[in-house]
């Protein structure tokens, strides 16, 4: 059973968070083990399964990233061990900051370096407001053209944990 349907949502990248509060607590009191302590060792459980169950959707459903991860899975976009291809102009751009990032480990510049941060901030910030956009795409549009906008959404995601290696690499300069 996928967490959307657990928690009786629709399939949205920005479910309504008070929802999910109110379906988790709902759920952590009806299979909590403890109320399970005198069933049978089945019923024991099949209740430790459904308890485990809303704990893990709770911690998707309540976190963008893992959020998003998870709808991207869920509708078949984003595989096990895919090798996603990014775009050849994403990589080049990629490319040059990651030349002047290494310039910086053998001639550390603080000027230098703040303008990368610069760089990269720009370029996350236009990357999330696109990601934005394509969000209340989808949750608008009708099942028959989700997957072009998947398709975009599963582009940002890669283009994202692209950028969050790059902020990593930043962190270990300063």
């Amino acid at each position: 059973m996928d967490y959307f349907e657990f928690y009786k949502l629709p399939v949205s990248f920005n479910p309504d968070a008070q929802l999910v509060k109110q379906q988790f607590y709902a759920l952590s009191k009806k299979y909590h083990p403890d109320f399970y302590i005198n069933e049978s060792a089945e019923k024991q459980e099949e209740v430790l399964e459904l308890s485990t169950l809303n704990n893990k959707a709770y911690q998707v459903l309540s976190d963008p990233q893992k959020r998003l991860h998870y709808i991207l899975e869920l509708k078949g976009i984003l595989a096990e061990g895919e090798h996603y291809a990014l775009p050849q102009d994403f990589l080049m751009e990629m490319m040059d900051v990651n030349e002047a990032l290494m310039e910086l480990q053998f001639e550390p510049d603080t000027v230098k370096l703040q303008e990368i941060k610069k760089e990269i901030d720009r370029i996350a910030d236009s990357m999330e407001q696109e990601l934005d956009r394509l969000i209340v795409v989808f949750d608008t549009q009708n099942k028959d053209t989700e997957a072009t906008t998947l398709a975009a959404i599963k582009d940002l995601y890669y283009r994202k944990k692209y950028l969050n290696r790059i902020n990593d690499s930043l962190l270990k300069l300063e």
